[in-house]
């Protein structure tokens, strides 16, 4: 982490939901951002857990930013995506996975630490606390760090499933003081593991059953521990987390809504994102301009419209017909708009319910329980096809899993991670930019299973500002 961090100079609560901006927020030491009189009231310290969740929307943490995010970084990774060769070319670096040791995904390391960091004054402060919602601030700490920290080490550390060396390779730095002056080391991926859990369950024992819109609730908790457990291969564990969850998988009439925020059906973590408190065009992230003058970075790849059936609800919401110049495309509709709003004005949408459905099915089909497994994977089909498939068995069944896990969560931060998990390569087609596969085609389309180019580099300037840690091999 750098030596300074940005302080929040306004924290509101209007109607129920976060308020700030990065626009708002000043440049100050560390040392100046807390002080004893900071957190002494109740109000101190929601006002203090806003700030920590003001911490997810940063450009390089859930933001937009032109050097990749969790919003960005694992579609353009992966195979979901390609690039247009006439647009910006943000984040072709990553595309090409052509990495700049000097600065590759710095703002996104930054950004997450400086979030960990307000989560662990929060939590430095609450211990001489004893107001009413000291145990639900807590767990809203605990479950944002936690987070935080599973994003780093998913990007920068090998993923438990991944390989048989996973657990014992390099993670990251699992950071739980409040001291700005530390220089922690990297710890093996299987103990970051184990404190990301520590954190997440500690998390759910304590947080509300739900909390105003903008904040986790203990659906929110279940539904990412659901995920760390099947990362890490925990089968059972992942299954229990996910039939903890109790809001229902969005209905195929609400998909499109979803997307266009004209409906929260099956979100159980999202960031409202209203002017004038936030109105963060986050969608330039994919494009800027309007459906018949689209100026796209990505448009989603061929390969991945082309899986869509036609009476599958997320053809319609995730991707939507756009052109510029005559120039058809597939553009992404994902973050794009709501209907007669200004392009890129979007919630931040970040957990939802049919992710504990398809965490479910993945594990049940790897502890060799197939019905349930199918049972699990039809709760979303059900909701997204007007003719499901179902009866698959066997491999055609663990396929049917993971193509559903694609279809569902494209450009929503998971496509690169979970073909790192599986060991596969990415592999795309040499289809083209243009609606129809023409134009010209990504320049690199493989990466193959088990590359060192699946755990990105730590930039120079954060191992030039802490001598304990040490690069990932191959860079």
């Amino acid at each position: 982490m750098k030596k300074y961090i940005y302080k929040l100079t306004i924290i509101l609560l209007f109607a129920g939901v976060l308020v700030s901006c990065d626009k708002e927020l000043d440049q100050v030491p560390f040392d100046g951002f807390a002080s004893d009189n900071a957190f002494v009231t109740a109000q101190d310290f929601e006002n203090g857990i806003r700030g920590v969740y003001l911490g997810l929307i940063r450009g390089g943490f859930y933001g937009s930013s032109d050097a990749g995010s969790m919003l960005s970084a694992p579609d353009v990774l992966s195979d979901n995506t390609t690039l247009v060769p006439t647009s910006r070319n943000t984040k072709r670096f990553l595309h090409d996975y052509n990495y700049n040791a000097s600065t590759t995904m710095l703002t996104f390391y930054r950004d997450v630490y400086v979030t960990v960091y307000h989560a662990n004054q929060v939590l430095f402060y609450a211990e001489s606390f004893e107001g009413e919602s000291k145990a639900n601030i807590v767990a809203e700490a605990k479950a944002l760090r936690a987070l935080a920290h599973f994003n780093l080490v998913s990007v920068y550390g090998k993923i438990p499933t991944q390989s048989s060396d996973a657990n014992g390779s390099l993670g990251i730095a699992y950071v739980t003081e409040a001291d700005p002056n530390i220089q922690p080391a990297r710890m093996p991926v299987g103990e970051v593991y184990g404190m990301i859990v520590q954190d997440l369950l500690d998390a759910r024992a304590g947080i509300n059953q739900t909390n105003p819109a903008g904040r986790m609730g203990k659906d929110a908790i279940n539904v990412l521990l659901s995920r760390v457990y099947l990362y890490m291969g925990q089968w059972q564990n992942s299954i229990d987390a996910a039939n903890a969850v109790t809001t229902a998988v969005a209905p195929r009439d609400a998909v499109v809504g979803v997307w266009e925020d004209t409906s929260q059906a099956g979100l159980v973590f999202y960031i409202p994102n209203e002017s004038p408190t936030l109105g963060n065009a986050i969608g330039v992230t994919w494009s800027q301009g309007g459906v018949n003058s689209l100026i796209p970075e990505y448009v989603a790849s061929l390969q991945l419209n082309n899986l869509y059936a036609s009476d599958d609800i997320r053809g319609e919401a995730y991707i939507f017909d756009a052109s510029s110049g005559g120039i058809p495309y597939n553009g992404i509709k994902k973050l794009f708009a709501r209907p007669g709003g200004q392009p890129g004005v979007v919630d931040y949408k970040i957990l939802r319910a049919a992710e504990a459905y398809l965490n479910k099915a993945e594990a049940y089909f790897n502890i060799g329980n197939e019905t349930a497994a199918r049972q699990a994977l039809d709760q979303v089909r059900t909701r997204r096809y007007l003719t499901p498939p179902s009866g698959e068995t066997g491999t055609a069944l663990r396929d049917a899993i993971r193509l559903e896990r694609r279809l569902e969560f494209a450009f929503e931060y998971q496509r690169f991670f979970d073909l790192k998990r599986w060991n596969l390569p990415v592999q795309r087609t040499n289809a083209g930019y243009i609606a129809d596969g023409s134009g010209t085609p990504s320049d690199v389309l493989t990466l193959a299973a088990g590359s060192n180019k699946f755990q990105l580099p730590i930039a120079q300037e954060s191992l030039d500002a802490n001598p304990s840690l040490q690069q990932n091999p191959g860079y």
